[in-house]
C-alpha cells in the first residue's frame, strides 16, 4: 500500500465525481473560449503557476493577462486518456491527452487542484505537446 494511501483516502468516489465535474466544467469553458470562466477555474493567488506550450506564468495576474488575449481552440478538440488521483478531500491530480483533427501533435495538459473555500480551484497547470510518435 502506497504510504499516502494509509493516511488519506485516495480516489473517493464523492471526490472523484466532484474533480470530474469541475474538470468538465473547465474542458467545455476552453472550448467555448470563456476567459472569465477559465480565469475563476485558477486560485486567485500570486503562488498560482501555469506553464503553456509558450509561456511560463507565474501568478493569477500573468495567467488572466494572457488569458485576455489567447486565440481561441481550433475546432474538433478530442480529449482522452484522462486519469484523476484524489489525495484525501481536498487535493487531485488531473491529467489528460488532447487531439485536434488534422494537427500532427499529441497535447498534454497536467492540473493539480485544490479544495478550497471558493471551491475547487487549479493551483498549477502545465501544457505541452509532442510529435505522434513519441511517448509510450
Amino acid at each position: 500500500m502506497d504510504t499516502y494511501a494509509a493516511v488519506a483516502e485516495v480516489n473517493a468516489p464523492d471526490v472523484v465525481a466532484e474533480v470530474v465535474a469541475a474538470f468538465e466544467q473547465y474542458e467545455r469553458d476552453l472550448v467555448a473560449n470563456d476567459a472569465q470562466a477559465l480565469d475563476g477555474a485558477f486560485w486567485d493567488s500570486e503562488r498560482t503557476v501555469r506553464f503553456g506550450v509558450n509561456e511560463c506564468l507565474y501568478g493569477i495576474a500573468e495567467i488572466k493577462e494572457w488569458r485576455g488575449s489567447a486565440a481561441a481552440l481550433p475546432p474538433g478538440r478530442r480529449i482522452g486518456p484522462t486519469t484523476i488521483a484524489t489525495f484525501g478531500q481536498d487535493l487531485a491530480c488531473v491529467n489528460t491527452e488532447f487531439r485536434y483533427p488534422d494537427r500532427p501533435v499529441v497535447g498534454r495538459q497536467s492540473q493539480t487542484w485544490v479544495r478550497l473555500p471558493e471551491g475547487w480551484r487549479i493551483v498549477s497547470a502545465h501544457v505541452s505537446i509532442m510529435p505522434p510518435d513519441v511517448g509510450r
